[in-house]
């Protein structure tokens, strides 16, 4: 073979190595994804489970909602947590600075608005179910609240609404299943708590 030839010949040794380390070095980033993946999600839905076993351990309607709407801030690691309720005729907002009367229509417009059991958003500004707190959310995520049974004043409709500051504030959650247990854990814990008021 002459020189020149020699300087014609294309290494398959020296690019199928250079092929391999590529793939290896992507294995390995998909690898360090799907672990710090996992271990988000595991640490989420220890987050969770605490945050239902404070609901559970709730003493009355109040504790109840002050649970949810103060507690689980700090428990779910979260900047805003609030409930909106319609039973009967009465609509509520519920959030950690206290409890007020909605307009008219302002639930209904929302569960008409929210048509899906769970509802993710990045936003500017955070919805007024929010309050205050409003001005601070980035990432919202709205969950239907239905009746558990009947109750005497009327069924009960509502959102749980949860805020984040961090507009990526959701994605360790991006399986929703933990949101519906905490909606139905919520319901649950609100239809006991009404049956038992006088």
């Amino acid at each position: 073979m002459t020189k020149a030839q020699a300087t014609n010949v294309f290494d398959f040794h020296t690019v199928a190595l250079q092929r391999l380390r590529t793939k290896l070095a992507e294995v390995d980033n998909d690898r360090e994804s799907l672990l710090d993946f996992a271990r988000g999600h595991v640490s989420v839905e220890a987050q969770v489970h605490n945050a239902v076993l404070a609901a559970l351990d709730a003493s009355g309607l109040d504790h109840l909602i002050h649970t949810i709407t103060a507690d689980w801030v700090d428990i779910l690691g979260l900047d805003a947590i609030a409930l909106a309720l319609v039973s009967g005729q009465q609509e509520v907002r519920a959030s950690a600075s206290g409890i007020q009367f909605l307009k008219a229509a302002d639930l209904q417009a929302m569960l008409k608005q929210k048509h899906l059991p769970i509802t993710l958003e990045k936003v500017e500004v955070g919805a007024v179910i929010f309050g205050p707190a409003a001005s601070l959310v980035r990432a919202q995520a709205f969950i239907q609240l239905r009746p558990a049974a009947p109750l005497p004043s009327g069924a009960l409709a509502g959102v749980l609404a949860l805020g984040s500051r961090d507009s990526f504030g959701f994605d360790t959650m991006a399986s929703t299943s933990l949101m519906n247990f905490l909606g139905a854990v919520v319901e649950r814990c609100l239809t006991r708590w009404m049956l038992l008021q006088p």
